[in-house]
């Protein structure tokens, strides 16, 4: 990141506040891309992004679009902020006498990013899918009750803290964890990807060797850097997508893990569903991320700090 903040507390605002305003604008992507990601073939609901959004505006209402949004914004929070503070963490210890990290050490700085921060993730994204799913479940029904097996009630959609609380007393701490090797499959080659792509992006438009770079060029390496790693990883955020969600349609496949979520898909849907949702995760990460590098370049959160205390 352009600036270095001092202090810890600093560095965990300037997350917090980029992860929030940026989960605000892209939320509705995010369930076009969740739900995109459940259809499997034969109770194809949705045709692409724009009409997944449509559809959903319309059984569901304006608010529909931001189902699960409430999960996301309390925990995004910590999650940006471990992401990003771990990295500069890994960063700064790899780095000997404040020389220029390696690509090696800036890949393994990242790695240590994705590895801190899957902690909040997959409880997050776990609850998040859950959320978001049901108005799919909820519209199959409606739409095409063949894909919903006979006998099967409505079901009124479960509040997170009814969610929480249903997984805790089944499985466990565990229940909250589903998806956990997928996730950290998934979040670690992203920060791998992200961090040194993003800085040497960034040490690219930088006016003088030492000054950092402008605003603008941080925005646009962040947003370069996060589709980039987005993208790449996609085919793993589709086997955790689909891992993470327990409400199916009678019609779809459940999977019991990783090996076994990689080759219903391969065998059912051919490779091509691995990059199911691509757009939409190019389209939420890179303002996502061009957002946390500008926030966390402006330094907001030592400007809060030095006015609180």
């Amino acid at each position: 990141s352009a600036i270095q903040p001092k202090l810890l507390p600093a560095k965990l605002i300037n997350g917090g506040i980029a992860g929030l305003i940026g989960v605000s604008c892209v939320f509705p992507i995010d369930l076009a891309k969740t739900r995109l990601q459940n259809q499997q073939n034969g109770s194809r609901l949705y045709t692409s992004m724009s009409d997944c959004l449509i559809k959903t505006i319309r059984s569901e209402g304006y608010f529909g679009m931001y189902r699960g949004s409430a999960v996301n914004l309390t925990l995004v929070t910590p999650e940006k902020a471990i992401k990003l503070a771990a990295n500069d963490f890994f960063r700064q210890y790899l780095s000997k006498d404040g020389q220029k990290l390696t690509l090696i050490k800036e890949m393994l700085a990242g790695c240590g990013a994705g590895t801190c921060q899957v902690i909040v993730t997959t409880p997050m994204e776990m609850l998040k899918i859950q959320l978001q799913d049901a108005g799919r479940i909820e519209a199959q029904r409606k739409l095409m009750p063949e894909t919903v097996g006979p006998g099967t009630v409505p079901t009124k959609s479960p509040t997170a803290m009814q969610l929480t609380r249903e997984l805790l007393k089944e499985k466990g701490i565990a229940g909250l964890y589903k998806g956990l090797g997928a996730t950290l499959l998934r979040d670690v080659p992203f920060s791998i990807i992200y961090f040194p792509l993003f800085a040497n992006l960034n040490t690219l438009g930088k006016r003088g060797a030492e000054g950092p770079a402008p605003f603008y060029v941080s925005f646009l390496a962040g947003c370069l850097a996060g589709s980039t790693a987005a993208v790449a990883v996609n085919p793993v955020d589709v086997i955790k997508t689909r891992i993470q969600s327990m409400n199916r349609g009678s019609t779809e496949e459940t999977y019991s893990g990783v090996t076994d979520c990689i080759s219903k898909i391969m065998k059912n849907e051919g490779p091509s569903a691995f990059l199911k949702g691509a757009y939409c995760r190019a389209l939420v990460i890179a303002p996502l991320f061009g957002i946390a590098q500008v926030v966390y370049f402006f330094g907001v959160g030592e400007y809060i700090l030095g006015f609180l205390f």
